[in-house]
C-alpha cells in the first residue's frame, strides 16, 4: 500500500513538472520581436487557466512507456497555444471585456491586434508542430479545420430545418472536443501506443470534451460559488444545454420562462426569475442527465485503457469534470 502511494506521489509530481516546463514553453513561443506584441501575445497566458488540454497530452504519453519527454512539451504547448489563440479570435467576436479576471486583449489593444495576436499563435503552433512529423500536422491542421467550422456554425446559427439542439451539440464538438480529442491522442501517439488505444483516447477525448462544455452550461445556470456569475450565458443570450432543452418544452406553465428567455436579461430581476424557473425546470435534470451520460461513456472507454497511475489519474479527472461547481 505504502509502494503504492509513493508511486502515485512521484507520478503526480512528475506531471506536475512537467506542466510547469510547459507553462515555461508557452511564455517562450509567444516571444516575439516588439515588447508591445510579446505582451499581448502573452496575454491570455500570462493570466493562467486550467491547462486542460496539456494535461491530457501528458497523461495520454504515460499511458505505456517510451514518451520523449521534450515531444511531450512540445505537443503540449502545441495544443494549448491552439487553444489560447482562439479565445482570441473568440474575444472580438463576442466583444469580450474580460477574460480569465483580465482585461481583455481585443479591450485593451483593440480588435485587429487581438486578431493578429490570434494568428501569431496559430502560427507558432504550426511551427512546433512541424517538429514532431508530419502525421502530427495533419491531425493539427484537421483539429484546426473543425474549430474554425466550428466558430462558423456557431456565428450563422441553426440552418433552416435544423434542429437548435442538434446545431448546438455539433458546434461544441467542433470548437471544444476536438482540441480535447486532439491532445489526448497526441500524448498517446507520442508514447508509440498501438492504433487501438490511440482510436479509444480519440473518443474518449470527444467525449469528455463534450462533457466539459455541457458542465459549464449546467454551471451557468446553478452555480453560486463560481468564476463568473451565474446567468452570465443565459443575460448574454447565448444557448446552452438547459436553455435549449427548456425551449423545446410545450407546456403552458412554461410560457413564463420561454418568454423570459426571449427578452432582455440585462436586467438583473428578470435575470433572477429566469435563473429561479430554470433551476427547477426538468430540462436541467436531463442536461444533467446527458452529461452524466457522456461521463459514463468516457469511463467505460478508460476502462479499456492499461492499468496503471496515467488511467488513474484520467478517471480521476473524468470524476471531477462531472462534479465540480466552477
Amino acid at each position: 500500500m505504502l509502494a503504492e502511494q509513493t508511486r502515485d506521489e512521484v507520478f503526480e509530481a512528475d506531471v506536475r513538472a512537467q506542466l510547469d516546463a510547459v507553462e515555461a514553453a508557452l511564455l517562450r513561443a509567444a516571444e516575439a520581436q516588439t515588447p508591445m506584441v510579446t505582451e499581448a501575445a502573452q496575454h491570455i497566458i500570462a493570466a493562467g487557466g486550467k491547462r486542460f488540454r496539456p494535461l491530457l497530452v501528458a497523461l495520454g504519453a504515460r499511458l505505456v512507456p517510451g514518451a520523449s519527454e521534450q515531444d511531450v512539451i512540445k505537443a503540449a504547448v502545441v495544443v494549448e497555444l491552439t487553444h489560447v489563440a482562439s479565445l482570441y479570435h473568440d474575444d472580438v467576436m463576442d466583444e469580450a471585456r474580460i477574460r480569465r479576471g483580465s482585461v481583455s486583449a481585443n479591450s485593451r489593444w483593440g480588435n485587429t491586434v487581438a486578431i493578429l495576436v490570434g494568428d501569431l499563435l496559430f502560427a507558432r503552433a504550426s511551427d512546433i508542430v512541424s517538429e514532431l512529423g508530419s502525421e502530427f500536422v495533419r491531425i493539427q491542421a484537421r483539429t484546426f479545420s473543425r474549430l474554425v467550422q466550428g466558430q462558423i456554425a456557431e456565428t450563422v446559427g441553426p440552418q433552416p430545418g435544423q434542429d437548435p439542439l442538434d446545431h448546438y451539440l455539433q458546434v461544441v464538438a467542433d470548437k471544444t472536443a476536438a482540441l480535447i480529442a486532439t491532445s489526448a491522442l497526441f500524448g498517446a501517439k507520442i508514447a508509440g501506443a498501438d492504433p487501438l488505444l490511440q482510436q479509444r483516447m480519440i473518443e474518449f477525448g470527444e467525449q469528455i470534451g463534450m462533457v466539459f462544455q455541457l458542465s459549464d452550461d449546467i454551471i451557468d445556470i446553478t452555480s453560486e460559488v463560481t468564476g463568473k456569475t451565474p446567468g452570465t450565458d443565459l443575460r448574454e443570450g447565448i444557448p446552452t444545454l438547459p436553455t435549449l432543452l427548456a425551449r423545446r418544452s410545450t407546456d403552458p406553465a412554461d410560457a413564463r420562462l420561454l418568454q423570459l428567455l426571449d427578452s432582455d436579461l440585462h436586467d438583473d430581476a428578470a435575470l433572477a426569475e429566469a435563473l429561479g424557473l430554470l433551476r427547477r425546470h426538468p430540462a436541467l435534470v436531463q442536461a444533467t442527465a446527458e452529461v452524466e451520460r457522456r461521463a459514463a461513456i468516457a469511463r467505460g472507454l478508460l476502462a479499456e485503457l492499461p492499468a496503471g497511475p496515467a488511467r488513474t489519474a484520467l478517471e480521476e479527472l473524468c470524476e471531477q469534470i462531472v462534479t465540480r461547481s466552477s
